[in-house]
């Protein structure tokens, strides 16, 4: 299979040049990964988005650095759903350690980019075989030598190596992407449907399984098909391109249409946080608690159905630990305190401890380490999370709920600990005890258990897509429940009685926001998880007479527009003409 294509590589493909130059260098490394790893390691301590190359020997093991690596992966540092920008500075102290002479790219056109959650072409260390590394190096070579000749042994060498590779945990089609950015004129990327799709639909062609024998056919057939100059495609990168476009025009996931990664937004309260605030429930002046119940929580704003938060309540219940995750302003941090009061039975915000997990945030904040004293000593102090153990332990009658901001924002497995283990619901007993990491204050080493009566919630942003997937130990102890943006007869009654929105307007601001929804999920390069949530359109107050209009202009231009550009960050004008839809006429 001779490359005919990358020397005369169209302008707009010219990332062709500079990936094969990588590539190419890359190979110099199969017999020295140590010193690739390390140079990766060394980048990734100067850069961002580069701590995700941390292996594990158990599922709830500690992380610790990469020690292998495969060129795919490699090359996935820079080809994950982040900025541009961010890619080209990895892109370019990539090339800098490989000592590549060819020009980082301005733009990745054409280029599928791995999933951020899934940034590996192989498994943890206790999950994968002893030879899946070497497999992959493996495949990468031979897949060299068949680009470069039509030699009937490199094609058969080619077939093996790919079939055993194909095998191996999380690669299957994704071989295709890797070997697509390593050989762009030579492999074409078929990891995702919307690719094999446009095979199917605009050129005719079947796509067979994904086994070696099917692939290495379909190149062969998909170059003949590109020598009809009625072919709508003439090369790989055409194809992956004119698959993206033809996705994103169809509301699919396209090629390149990872989610993208978000900057952080403060979550919006559904209905108003802040009069809680001033009735907190707690016992003053000799009043008691003010009790609470999922009916509450209904009349405070909720606009679920009564079933569905009774099925959190009970989610919450069995398991003990629960995370609310759900898009942007579905109301999950609100949710989360009215489950507590509910779960209790009353709103007594002293029971509820709260903690906002942050890449910073570690066992010795959360459960106990050493910590400064005031003479400028160090001394042994409980965290978080201790604090609340003892609390919960002190009075078994009552429940406490220790409630946790951005819970992927953070290293769960890590930051909890040896406690991972004892937060399952049938682990809550002093039989499970176990010793901590460091003593008591007072030197001696007791053994701690998780209360019965304590209890966790999450919340979880999924538009987040910068942060590492949850760790499957620590996933496997929580219950997760997905809240949605609800703009519909609840939410239009609920702000016209308790919020004054003008009710004609009420209806087309839940028209509008719809609509910019459907944009939003069909965009092949967010999805569902994207939606803006309902409390982005809820008033933290009751707003006065001819207020409606002003309120939600101030909303779209303060709060939703930023959103916005962030999502459509790399197109500007796809979120000046979404933010113009929601004011148009206004």
């Amino acid at each position: 299979m001779n490359d005919t294509n990358a020397g005369n590589a169209p302008r707009r493909f010219l990332w062709t040049r500079f990936y094969e130059a990588i590539a190419g260098k890359l190979l110099d490394y199969r017999n020295d990964r140590s010193s690739l790893i390390q140079g990766i390691h060394e980048i990734a301590s100067r850069v961002e988005h580069l701590s995700y190359l941390q292996d594990k020997d158990s599922s709830d093991g500690d992380p610790y650095p990469l020690r292998d690596i495969c060129p795919f992966t490699a090359m996935g540092t820079f080809n994950r759903s982040i900025t541009v920008s961010k890619r080209k500075k990895i892109a370019e102290d990539l090339a800098k350690f490989l000592d590549v002479d060819a020009e980082v790219p301005e733009s990745f056109e054409g280029v599928p980019k791995i999933n951020n959650q899934s940034s590996w072409f192989f498994a943890y260390s206790y999950a994968r075989g002893d030879g899946d590394i070497d497999d992959l190096w493996n495949v990468f070579v031979t897949a060299g030598r068949f680009a470069g000749s039509d030699q009937p042994e490199y094609r058969e060498e080619f077939i093996r190596a790919y079939e055993t590779t194909s095998k191996i945990k999380y690669v299957r089609w994704n071989l295709s992407m890797g070997l697509y950015w390593t050989h762009p004129w030579n492999f074409p990327a078929l990891y995702s449907n919307p690719s094999r799709n446009y095979i199917k639909e605009r050129l005719g062609m079947d796509v067979p399984g994904s086994s070696a024998e099917n692939y290495v056919k379909l190149i062969d057939d998909l170059n003949d098909r590109f020598r009809d100059e009625s072919c709508p495609v003439h090369s790989f990168p055409e194809l992956s391109q004119a698959a993206d476009e033809a996705a994103k025009a169809a509301g699919e996931t396209g090629v390149t249409a990872s989610s993208e990664t978000m900057t952080d937004k403060t979550e919006s309260p559904e209905g108003d946080d802040r009069e809680d605030d001033r009735n907190p429930g707690s016992v003053r002046d000799g009043r008691p608690f003010e009790s609470y119940s999922v009916d509450d929580i209904l009349g405070d704003g909720c606009f679920l159905e009564k079933d569905e938060v009774e099925g959190l309540l009970d989610l919450l219940r069995d398991k003990k630990n629960l995370i609310l995750q759900g898009p942007p302003g579905t109301g999950k941090t609100w949710m989360a305190t009215r489950l507590a009061f509910a779960l209790m039975g009353r709103k007594d915000r002293g029971r509820i401890r709260r903690v906002q997990f942050h890449p910073n945030l570690s066992y010795e904040d959360f459960v106990r380490g050493w910590r400064p004293s005031g003479d400028g000593k160090l001394v042994i102090e409980d965290g978080v999370f201790m604090k609340a153990v003892r609390q919960a332990s002190e009075d078994p009658s009552s429940k406490l709920v220790v409630v946790i901001e951005e819970v992927n924002r953070g290293n769960p497995a890590q930051i909890f600990g040896e406690l991972l283990t004892l937060l399952e619901a049938d682990k809550r007993t002093p039989e499970a005890a176990v010793e901590l990491c460091y003593p008591d204050a007072d030197g001696k080493r007791q053994p701690v258990h998780v209360p019965d009566n304590l209890y966790v919630i999450g919340t979880m942003n999924t538009a987040d897509r910068s942060l590492a997937l949850i760790d499957f130990a620590f996933r496997r102890r929580f219950a997760f429940a997905t809240l949605e943006p609800k703009l519909g007869d609840k939410w239009h009654s609920w702000v016209i009685a308790e919020r004054g929105v003008d009710g004609p307007l009420a209806r087309e601001i839940e028209r509008r926001i719809a609509e910019l929804n459907q944009g939003i999920a069909g965009d092949g390069r967010l999805g569902d998880q994207f939606r803006i949530g309902h409390s982005f359109v809820t008033p933290v107050r009751r707003l006065g007479d001819g207020e409606t209009r002003g309120w939600f202009e101030k909303i779209v231009k303060s709060e939703i527009g930023p959103q916005l550009e962030e999502y459509w960050f790399d197109s500007p004008e796809t979120a000046k003409a979404a933010i113009g839809r929601l004011l148009e006429g206004w």
